[in-house]
């Protein structure tokens, strides 16, 4: 179990999975610029958490819950958690709490809890928002005693929800990008810059990280170690 004080920021999960450097330079180094797409989506999440808790029929809502995991070590904020309610069964008590619901304090029946994380642009190539929601997930099944095997992803450029299923493979992934987190942070140390095109090119720390400065000092190195390399072959 960690310390209130070793509890990791549960937004670093989508930038050590979109970008390790990115992870780093945000929070080993607390290094930050902002640009319209930032701004966007940093407004979008305001706007959300505003909204406090709401109710739709057999859904209650909760906007901007705060959440952790003292077995993951990892802390944060859900955009929203939706809990829908469950059908009455004739589930064991201990049955209801894994896997049929939770109780609403003041509200009658079972309640079964799913997170929805809000996202500025489109689905992405990768996971890193997805794993970043299956974290949120194991926070809610720890402090809930429940699992939850769905959650969604909304996505307001296409003002589209795409649900995500929370399965062995993902929950996987997720786990070994919480641990790479974990020994990011002890290290302490930021790794080297890595330029790829589709990735660095919309990233707001682009003039801070300098990754095509490294790119073309790698390629100088390689230059002068070829034109060595030749010399040294023609030499007698």
């Amino acid at each position: 179990m960690y310390e209130d004080e070793d509890l990791l920021p549960l937004s670093a999960l989508q930038h050590l999975a979109f970008c390790p450097r990115q992870c780093a330079l945000i929070h080993l180094e607390s290094a930050w610029t902002e640009n319209r797409l930032t701004a966007e989506g940093r407004l979008l999440h305001d706007r959300v958490h505003a909204q406090g808790k709401a109710s739709r029929g057999d859904v209650r809502l909760a906007y901007g819950l705060f959440i952790r995991s003292m077995e993951l070590g990892l802390i944060g904020k859900a955009d929203l958690v939706e809990f829908h309610r469950v059908a009455a069964t004739t589930k064991t008590a201990q049955q209801c709490a894994s896997t049929g619901g939770v109780p609403i304090p003041g509200v009658a029946g079972r309640w079964q809890p799913m997170p929805v994380e809000y996202k500025r642009g489109r689905p992405k190539r990768d996971h890193c928002d997805e794993v970043q929601l299956c974290a949120q997930a194991f926070c809610l099944e720890e402090m809930l005693a429940v699992s939850i095997p769905d959650a969604a992803l909304y996505y307001g450029k296409e003002h589209r929800r795409c649900g995500v299923v929370l399965d062995e493979s993902l929950r996987a992934e997720a786990l070994r990008v919480i641990q790479r987190l974990h020994e990011l942070t002890r290290r302490g140390r930021t790794p080297p810059p890595v330029y790829r095109r589709e990735k660095c090119e919309r990233c707001s720390l682009l003039d801070l990280c300098l990754p095509r400065a490294a790119r073309e000092r790698h390629s100088a190195q390689q230059y002068l170690a070829t034109e060595i390399a030749a010399l040294e072959h023609k030499s007698p």
